[in-house]
């Protein structure tokens, strides 16, 4: 198609539009062919330059801008402060001065205690480290663990008169005596620790 014979479908297409419609030209693609001319109706808006919907809420929010909630008056706020708003003003900065340097002061004495109390407690610990000495309290966890290994498998054996025992069962029995003899010297143990 040359040049003569697109302007001639042009008006053409422009002679048939109603009023208010518009033409748009034709486009090239990239292979070099090109399209058609596209018609436009009168009040059409293409897709892409519809306005995005917003709720009233929004639009009056935006309206409203920096002008701060309803009812408020800017004039009001720019009032000259009375003779005993300004004393009240003074008498608060002079409070927070005071408050500072009581701080100050505070903190000066706090740094030689430290070192006081810093020795009273690790003496205080100290003496808890040897009175509950985690030798003594892995004493009592294994006490504990032995007496509940005795106490089921005295339960095993009550029941081993009314069927088969499984050889794991066996083996529990035949270790009953020595956890007592370990739980005696455990106990005994227990008792010269906390005599000392």
């Amino acid at each position: 198609m040359s040049d003569d014979e697109r302007k001639k479908q042009i008006a053409e297409l422009s002679k048939s539009l109603k009023e208010g419609e518009r033409l748009v030209g034709p486009t090239r693609r990239p292979d070099g062919t090109l399209r058609k001319p596209i018609r436009i109706r009168a009040g059409y808006t293409p897709q892409d330059e519809v306005a995005i919907y917003q709720p009233k809420g929004a639009l009056l929010k935006k309206e409203m801008g920096s002008a701060g909630p309803p009812g408020y008056e800017p004039d009001a706020d720019s009032k000259p402060k009375t003779k005993s708003v300004k004393r009240n003003e003074r008498k608060k900065e002079k409070r927070i001065q005071a408050a500072l340097e009581k701080e100050k002061n505070v903190s000066e004495v706090e740094d030689s205690g430290k070192q006081e109390s810093l020795e009273a407690l690790t003496s205080q610990v100290n003496r808890l480290a040897v009175q509950d000495s985690p030798q003594a309290q892995d004493i009592d966890k294994r006490i504990r663990a032995l007496k509940k290994k005795i106490r089921l498998s005295e339960a095993l054996e009550q029941k081993s008169a009314e069927q088969d025992l499984k050889p794991e069962q066996l083996e529990k029995l035949a270790k009953l005596e020595d956890w007592r003899r370990e739980l005696k010297l455990l106990e005994d143990e227990k008792g010269e620790t906390t005599v000392s």
